[in-house]
């Protein structure tokens, strides 16, 4: 009977509006009763009736926004709430997670069970997004299809890892299970750490010999944690192992080097490391950052900009020429903002180049520069070669010196897009230290379109973390304004077997200005980054500390992480 009622609903809607024909309403509803497929995919699929007018109609009828699949990111669909049985059950797709509202793409609204089941099977509270039938069935079967192919590091093994490529470009004998026999463990030791560091989801990897001591240390959500402390007898055979892999001179340990490896675990699926090595008192300390290629695709949506900093961003890389400037310290975060933004400009009428050091992430169809100092090629020489080759946009690595910016600025005034990084603190003193570099303040003032200062704090575990009372004189002194404080729930990290210390994954926190008229003339007049930060206040642009507590306010994070990222 609810079946029919639901039916019932939705033929009412689509023949008051001509969809269906009134004619064959009746018609229609008897022969469905012999179907045993779901009513809006039987008159997509059985009476040729438009997809799109069905879900136009149904969205005005029902009052639910609608959602365009047809170029829609597979990379916002998160991956904890891919639940194949239920998207295959109710013909229903989570599409992205908002704090902590799910919203569910279907076809049918009156499918009220479906959302049902996913609040209850994830936890979240659910929104209907209404979606067309067809746009909506090749998502759905292009996410499981990308699941199905996807690699569960959990089952392989390290000593299966023995026969799986390392590089692209490896000689014969020259393979993730070569050597001689003695140091077959050393090679299935290795493997097993570098497949703990991707189980685990850390960002780089510490091997360091000491006098008497050797450890090895993961970066997971931006804090180092000791992982393992092998025999110090095994530093050097540990050290040349995992130099064959990058392809290093084994035999030199007296200066630096830098190598690559491409871990291919499956024909679809390898993991790129950058190898860093440095000759300390008590042999070669080495360092490995996973590139993660997937972080690139992300999506703006997913990174955690407030909704007027996302405006901001957006309506920035829609401009034809102009600077972005992306800043904050190592590891915030910067080339994921940048790449992100060059993701979505990246289409088949412009031409985009980018100078890095180093190129981290592979984007195909950008023509990535690796700078190479050693050979000549620096990001000026970068730079003066891609204002010859007709550039829409243009992406620096870093400006780090005053002839980079200058030709930065030059691109931004002569009808091209620039985006960069500088580390600095915040967005003003990213101004005052391009005036400090020796620009020119008309240019900086004339060029400069956005700043982003950004950091990344810990996302608290959404199965463990727990609400924290904390006075409200405390509050206050935080930062929080007294409106607020009827309205702040915050929470405090408790640690469980799917977290790390009650934190999983991380979050943006930024600082996102337009350079308005006013900031420009303050620019112009030679202010200090303090008055240039007041200016931004009095705009209504939040600063880091400010975003950070928005954050802590949600339940993204909690204020001892706030306090942590944001110095205070």
């Amino acid at each position: 009977m609810k079946g029919l009622h639901q039916q019932s609903s939705l033929l009412s809607a689509l023949t008051k509006h001509n969809v269906v024909p009134s004619d064959k309403a009746e018609a229609i509803s008897a022969d469905f009763i012999q179907q045993k497929k779901p009513f809006i995919r039987y008159l997509v699929e059985d009476k040729e009736i438009s997809a799109e007018d069905i879900a136009n109609t149904l969205a005005r009828s029902f009052g639910y926004p609608l959602i365009d699949l047809n170029n829609f990111d597979t990379s916002l669909v998160p991956e904890g709430v891919r639940n194949e049985k239920l998207i295959r059950k109710h013909n229903a797709l989570p599409i992205f997670l908002r704090g902590k509202v799910l919203f569910v793409a279907m076809s049918d609204p009156t499918s009220h069970e479906a959302l049902e089941e996913f609040q209850f099977n994830t936890g979240f509270s659910t929104e209907l997004v209404l979606a067309n039938e067809k746009s909506l069935n090749t998502c759905i079967d292009k996410i499981l299809e990308q699941d199905s192919d996807a690699l569960d590091i959990s089952d392989i093994d390290a000593e299966e890892l023995s026969g799986i490529d390392v590089q692209e470009d490896r000689q014969e004998d020259d393979n993730i299970g070569g050597g001689d026999k003695e140091d077959a463990p050393i090679v299935v030791y290795i493997n097993k750490i570098l497949l703990d560091a991707i189980r685990k989801g850390a960002s780089d990897l510490h091997f360091e010999p000491y006098e008497k001591s050797y450890r090895i240390r993961f970066r997971i959500d931006g804090i180092l944690t000791e992982v393992a402390k092998p025999p110090v007898s095994l530093a050097s055979r540990m050290a040349a192992r995992l130099k064959v892999m990058s392809k290093l001179d084994i035999a030199e340990r007296r200066v630096p080097q830098d190598g690559r490896i491409k871990l291919a675990l499956s024909k679809k699926k390898s993991i790129d490391f950058r190898v860093s090595t440095l000759p300390t008192m008590w042999g070669e300390k080495i360092v490995m950052r996973i590139l993660d290629s997937s972080s690139a695709m992300l999506g703006i949506d997913m990174l955690g900009y407030a909704p007027d900093q996302k405006k901001i961003y957006m309506d920035a890389l829609a401009q034809p020429q102009g600077m972005i400037l992306v800043t904050g310290p190592t590891g915030s975060g910067k080339t994921v903002s940048l790449y992100t933004g060059l993701n979505i400009l990246n289409t088949e009428e412009r031409n985009i180049s980018t100078a890095e050091d180093p190129v981290e992430i592979n984007l195909e169809g950008i023509n990535q520069v690796q700078i190479n100092t050693r050979a000549g090629l620096t990001f000026p020489g970068a730079l003066r070669s891609f204002l010859r080759q007709d550039p829409d946009i243009v992406m620096v690595g870093e400006i780090r010196d005053l002839e980079t910016a200058e030709i930065a600025i030059k691109a931004a005034q002569t009808g091209h897009l620039v985006l960069s990084t500088l580390h600095t603190n915040s967005a003003a003193e990213t101004l005052t230290r391009l005036l400090n570099m020796g620009v020119p303040s008309y240019n900086v003032a004339s060029s400069v379109t956005i700043i982003i200062a950004q950091r990344l704090a810990r996302r608290l575990c959404i199965q463990c973390k727990e609400e924290e009372k904390i006075p409200e004189n405390e509050l206050l002194a935080q930062g929080f304004l007294p409106e607020q404080l009827s309205e702040i729930t915050l929470f405090k990290p408790v640690g469980c077997d799917m977290c790390t210390g009650g934190y999983k994954g991380r979050v943006g926190i930024y600082e996102v200005i337009k350079i308005s008229e006013v900031t420009a003339n303050l620019i112009m007049t030679g202010s200090n980054s303090l008055d240039i930060a007041a200016q931004c206040q009095r705009e209504g642009y939040n600063n880091l500390r400010q975003s950070g507590l928005e954050k802590a306010a949600l339940g993204v994070t909690s204020l001892e992480e706030v306090n942590r990222v944001t110095n205070s």
